[in-house]
């Protein structure tokens, strides 16, 4: 039924899988599980999504953005390696663009249901109605009371429409992922894993019986998910919600499970990844404080010492938000603490 497919060697293996499938086409990574992967027009620059063998077709697992070259990439792969093949329902694991982009047109198109986790699907629903239209001001004062000029504050403000461009919409009803049930496809009982940190609550499927793991952005490969506090929860703790996941995902997924990921290549050593993020936002940490020792320092002042690469406005605004929730930790585990003069805040250690 299934065209053009790439079939790994069996047993199960991440060794194996050293290459990506070509856009539109796809790797058969496990029986009746199909990898594929899609450009992206960021610095990341691509995005893998899964096809996962049901009882009347496939369930896919995320879609790409929304733009014109991925609907024509999804055209020719219907056309071609996936020719007969019929989608059964559309999972989605998290509301970023590159993952919900083109969640609408999906199930329209293949008049399929939607599973997400209900805080999921809830926040792509509100960012959808483009809340930062009518409240600019909102996004701009989050950013320069943390000490962004005026100028950023506009151009990283301004980039929340950007995010309507990449999403074709959510359907009215959808399906709620709910980890005391788990999920079914076909034969399959999967595992659903929920946690936080990149996302409000981000969606993973376990595979128990076949050892394998779809981590979507929780795990990569080689780079650190990016762990952010945004202007609608200004005090919230990411990183300690994204290490606490982390730390779940150690106790339920064997340290040898296969994980499939939303970017890059597969893993063989969940935890072993696992261990290295949580090691590395570790010594994030440190440095912030080390960075604000000699004198108080915004997060905007921080965010060039962390990042000492050259940071575009789309960079900035990850950066930015990355640095802030290292602050947010440290302020938490008391410590850092805020110092605010003339509504600007700053931090310095306690």
């Amino acid at each position: 039924m299934v065209h053009a497919i790439k079939t790994t060697p069996a047993p199960l293996s991440a060794a194996a899988l050293t290459e990506p499938p070509a856009p539109g086409e796809t790797i058969e990574v496990a029986p009746g599980v199909l990898w594929m992967r899609f450009p992206l027009p960021f610095q990341l620059d691509h995005v893998n999504l899964y096809l996962i063998e049901d009882d009347d077709g496939f369930a896919l697992l995320d879609t790409g953005i929304c733009d014109d070259r991925t609907k024509e990439i999804w055209d020719h792969a219907f056309q071609n390696a996936l020719k007969g093949i019929r989608l059964s329902r559309l999972i989605v694991s998290h509301h970023h663009p590159d993952h919900i982009g083109l969640a609408g047109w999906m199930t329209e198109r293949f008049g399929i249901p939607l599973h997400m986790t209900l805080t999921e699907y809830l926040m792509g629903s509100y960012l959808g109605l483009g809340p930062f239209a009518e409240k600019g001001h909102f996004y701009s004062d989050f950013y320069l009371k943390h000490g962004a000029t005026a100028e950023q504050a506009k151009v990283v403000a301004g980039r929340g429409l950007h995010y309507l461009q990449m999403v074709s919409g959510l359907p009215d009803d959808f399906i709620a992922l709910d980890p005391s049930q788990g999920l079914t496809l076909g034969g399959r009982k999967f595992e659903v894993l929920t946690g936080g940190g990149h996302s409000v609550d981000q969606a993973m499927l376990y595979c128990r019986d076949e050892n394998f793991f779809m981590a979507s952005d929780q795990i990569i490969e080689r780079i650190s998910p990016n762990v952010s506090v945004h202007a609608m929860e200004p005090h919230s703790d990411p990183l300690g919600a994204f290490v606490r996941s982390l730390n779940q995902i150690k106790r339920v997924v064997p340290a040898d499970a296969v994980t499939f990921s939303g970017h890059r290549l597969p893993i063989a050593a969940p935890h072993v990844r696992a261990d290295e993020l949580i090691a590395h936002h570790d010594e994030r940490l440190d440095k912030v404080v080390e960075i604000v020792s000699p004198s108080p320092l915004t997060t905007a002042e921080i965010t060039p010492l962390l990042f000492h690469r050259q940071l575009d406005p789309h960079q900035f605004s990850f950066a930015f938000s990355e640095a802030l929730a290292h602050v947010n930790r440290l302020v938490e585990d008391g410590r850092l603490e805020w110092l605010v003069d003339d509504g600007i805040h700053r931090v310095r250690p306690t």
